[in-house]
């Protein structure tokens, strides 16, 4: 869930693993389907004014780099980009491999480790009710849940919010139980207490809030899906949907319970088991293999209107805002890149380091991208019908950052 797409480490999902242990060789860029690789934009033509001393983003740089990103070998791509002159809202290549059929700007998608964000929201909002503290041990609320030999009268709140907890990834132990067979994740169902038992099969990278210890795990959003229920008494997705989806009127977000999305969605493609094959949509799956780290369907235009609101502070009294808005540096491979409480920064966009502020997402066949400057005034959320770590397709890859350049920074993008 990174943005520095060439460079990123590999996103903490099945596929990614999947990536990284079946795929040997980078796949070739594939030719945009005849007749597919424009783009539709619509609204806020011409250029907007500069933000904090960026170029002027143009719409036609806009259509130019979403169409590079599919003539490079995503099948489909949908984007909005908000900005001081309107809303820019395109797409490009197919929506299906199989009918052709052109995409919609509002078509929905698996929007992956956004998701963690949502989540986030919905425990910093529990907490602004009093019904937990973020340094609370999880184990005060979940006794049992992580046993005691593995933390679990340690590990806070506050730490499975941060990646801070030293849970292993549940993902790594998924890659091997299901034998690299994304077919699997079609044929089981798995439970949030059978995903953490499965993380726990691994040992901890790292101590309980170690200093200087930080370590991405989805592991830890299982983990606070089902604090969110027992706390509330409901489902995660009906918490999220109570407290995000209907206040914002997300007409196109949702948590879904089977495999199938409905209305008009942006399918997902992965190569597999080689980089050469043709690609297989995987579309349909059981989403709680993700259920609290990734299991979120949305679409660009609700991602960005809740990011919106997130940083204006509409969800979340200012103290917590804050609270999630505090980002320490990840370290290790990911340069540039920081955290806060299911919140990331990233300074990689733009080429003069301005820091943006929001998250990305991985979940099979599709990657996802919503991030903003910090002052709200410029949004962009990209989502592509195939992940280009997965296919580890740099040139789409570096395609995509260049998109992301292009709305949020203008000339002084990346790669631009």
């Amino acid at each position: 869930m990174t943005v520095t797409v060439q460079h990123r480490r590999r996103t903490r999902t099945v596929t990614a693993l999947l990536a990284a242990t079946l795929l040997a060789s980078a796949a070739p860029a594939l030719a945009a389907p005849t007749g597919r690789d424009g783009t539709a934009g619509t609204g806020g033509t011409g250029r907007a004014s500069g933000t904090s001393g960026h170029g002027t983003p143009d719409r036609d740089d806009l259509r130019r780099a979403l169409r590079a990103v599919v003539a490079d070998g995503i099948p489909g791509a949908v984007a909005e980009v908000r900005d001081e002159h309107g809303v820019w809202r395109g797409a490009a290549g197919v929506e299906d491999l199989r009918s052709g059929r052109l995409p919609s700007p509002d078509d929905r998608f698996r929007a992956g480790s956004v998701t963690k964000s949502l989540v986030a929201t919905v425990v910093l909002q529990l907490v602004a009710e009093g019904r937990v503290g973020l340094d609370d041990p999880v184990d005060r609320r979940l006794p049992g849940v992580i046993p005691a030999g593995r933390h679990g009268k340690q590990i806070t709140v506050r730490q499975l919010l941060h990646h801070t907890s030293g849970l292993p990834n549940y993902t790594d132990a998924l890659v091997k139980s299901i034998g690299g067979d994304l077919g699997k994740l079609r044929a089981r169902h798995w439970t949030p207490r059978e995903l953490i038992a499965l993380a726990l099969t691994q040992p901890s990278p790292f101590e309980p809030g170690e200093k200087g210890q930080w370590g991405y795990s989805n592991t830890n959003y299982v983990v606070l899906g089902l604090l969110i229920e027992r706390l509330t008494g409901h489902s995660l997705g009906h918490e999220i949907d109570r407290r995000v989806v209907r206040p914002l009127h997300l007409r196109n977000t949702s948590v879904p319970s089977d495999a199938r999305l409905s209305g008009r969605h942006l399918h997902g493609y992965e190569r597999f088991p080689r980089p050469t094959a043709p690609y297989t949509d995987i579309t349909e799956y059981d989403p709680d293999v993700f259920r609290g780290p990734g299991n979120v369907v949305s679409n660009a235009h609700d991602l960005n209107t809740f990011y919106r609101a997130l940083g204006e502070g509409r969800l979340l009294p200012a103290r917590l805002n804050k609270e999630m808005r505090e980002l320490t540096p990840d370290g290790g491979d990911r340069v540039g890149r920081s955290y806060g409480l299911g919140l990331e920064g990233t300074t990689n966009i733009c080429a003069d380091g301005t820091l943006m502020l929001g998250h990305t997402g991985s979940v099979p066949g599709y990657a996802t991208f919503s991030f903003g400057t910090a002052d709200g005034r410029r949004q962009v959320t990209l989502a592509l019908g195939s992940d280009p770590d997965i296919t580890k397709n740099d040139k789409a890859g570096a395609d995509a950052l260049r998109f992301l350049g292009a709305a949020l920074c203008g000339k002084n993008g990346k790669g631009l």
